[in-house]
Formats: C-alpha cells, sequence, structure tokens
C-alpha cells in the first residue's frame, strides 16, 4: 500500500446498525477512487488452536481483501461474523467507487486495539461510529469514540447513531 496515493481510510466496523451507517458515511462522504478502505474490527475472544493467532493477537491480523472477507470460511479463521449488510456495503463500494476494500482484525480492548490500528497501518484518517450511551453507562463502560479521538493523530469523523 505505501507505493500508491492513495488514502487510508479506517472505518471501524463492530457489525451494529451504528458502524454500518458509520461505513456508509464513510463511503459517501469520504472516499474516492484510488483510496483503500480499511475495515478495522476488534473481536473479544482469541483461540489459540493456531500458533500464527498468537501472533495476530499482538498485530493484528494481515489485511484481508473483501474477496476473502466476503467467504464464511475463511473469517471462520479469525472468529469474525460480518453480517451480510456489512458485506454487501463493502463490495459495492469497491466495485462502484473503483477503491480497494481491506479488513485488519484485532483482539483484545477496541479503544486500544484501534488507536494501535491508526497508528499501525498508518491511517490518513478514520471514521467510527457512536452509540449514544447515557452518561452513566458512557462512564462505567467507557466510550470508544471518546477515546479513540481523544488519543490518535489522525483526523477522526465520529457519526452518531440516531435514537
Amino acid at each position: 500500500m505505501a507505493e500508491s496515493n492513495g488514502r487510508r481510510i479506517g472505518v471501524a466496523v463492530d457489525f451494529s446498525e451504528c458502524s454500518k451507517k458509520a461505513l456508509n458515511w464513510a463511503i459517501e462522504n469520504v472516499v474516492r477512487e484510488g483510496d483503500y478502505l480499511i475495515l478495522i474490527t476488534v473481536a473479544h475472544d482469541m483461540h489459540y488452536e493456531d500458533g500464527e493467532m498468537q501472533l495476530w493477537e499482538t498485530v493484528g491480523s494481515p489485511l484481508i481483501p473483501v474477496s476473502e472477507f466476503s467467504e464464511a470460511a475463511v473469517m471462520k479463521k479469525y472468529g469474525v461474523k460480518p453480517d451480510a449488510e456489512t458485506l454487501d456495503i463493502a463490495n459495492t463500494a469497491s466495485r462502484q467507487k473503483s477503491i480497494t476494500v481491506v479488513m485488519k482484525i484485532y483482539w483484545g480492548d477496541p479503544r486500544e486495539k484501534i488507536c494501535e490500528a491508526v497508528e499501525h497501518i498508518p491511517l490518513s484518517s478514520l471514521v467510527i461510529g457512536n452509540r449514544g450511551l447515557g452518561g452513566l453507562k458512557r462512564m462505567i463502560m467507557g466510550s470508544v469514540s471518546n477515546h479513540v479521538v481523544n488519543n490518535v493523530a489522525c483526523p477522526v469523523t465520529v457519526v452518531k447513531a440516531h435514537h
């Protein structure tokens, strides 16, 4: 990716309605021809059957092309199940916008791993959804989007969910 002039636009996805809204927003408002759209997802469970999985826990998965992350058998290896709507959005964007769509999977705390992704990929910008947790829930659970906005160097767009 480094030899291309395409920007690296990251979208944090957890396959929720909010993350699909952020993905659609990024496609409609940010990505342009020649860009790389990198879907960043953070899984909670890590299975240690394969030695490579231990490596991936630290550095994240390899970049997975849209053609591969659309296959259930491939994604089972990573312990991630993208929903049909997210796959459709990604495949359609890849075809219609002439962009390269890939996914990178991390395991652990979404707040920390999304920040790591921004730095290590590195991203030109990041789009992330905001579920709009109430004050008490946000205080207890912590807002992923708030943490990311305050801890990464690239521009971050927070797409708010409708209530």
